[in-house]
């Protein structure tokens, strides 16, 4: 049997295919019933929030959120199962989070996702996580993705097994994938 790569690397063609891989992300994480951290980095418009959307609207509840960047509150929580943190650490990159903050991104009762995970000290940071990178390419967005830490393993196997043939993408396994840019 071949080894189970650590990264995957997508190519979404529009706002459709990225709330799609969101939804597709949920329904992973509930058949696990492990929900381990999200870490979204990206510029600005790359589609760190519609990801986050088409996630959260998945999730059992998810029909009552309503999903905004967290840009000014630092942190907003949907009621969703599990409850769903979504931070975003943007406006943080001169002074850290606070103590209340680092709680709340160590909850484990919660489904965290921190957008702008780059302005979180690493040291911070979840260590079961999604590392999750979108890139803006032409026609459409690249989201890199790396599973870190022990439980993580679960969900690269399941999504690497589950994953719908729509989804262009590759494995670091597979080497170059010209389409997406790697």
């Amino acid at each position: 049997m071949q080894p189970l790569p650590s990264s995957l690397h997508f190519f979404l063609q529009d706002h459709d295919a990225t709330i799609a891989l969101g939804a597709f992300l949920a329904d992973v994480m509930l058949a696990e019933q492990f929900f381990p951290a999200l870490l979204l980095d990206g510029e600005l418009g790359a589609g760190k929030t519609t990801f986050v959307r088409g996630l959260v609207h998945a999730l059992p509840g998810g029909d009552q959120a309503e999903v905004a960047s967290p840009s000014f509150n630092y942190l907003n929580n949907y009621p969703t199962t599990p409850e769903t943190f979504h931070f975003d650490f943007y406006r943080l990159r001169d002074f850290g989070p606070d103590d209340d903050l680092l709680d709340a991104l160590h909850d484990p009762s919660k489904l965290v996702i921190v957008e702008w995970a780059a302005y979180c000290p690493s040291r911070h940071l979840p260590t079961d996580h999604l590392a999750m990178r979108f890139t803006p390419v032409a026609g459409g967005r690249r989201v890199d993705v790396v599973f870190k830490g022990k439980n993580s393993e679960g969900i690269m196997e399941s999504f690497d097994k589950t994953l719908p043939s729509n989804f262009l993408y590759h494995d670091a396994m597979q080497g170059a994938f010209p389409s997406c840019g790697s």
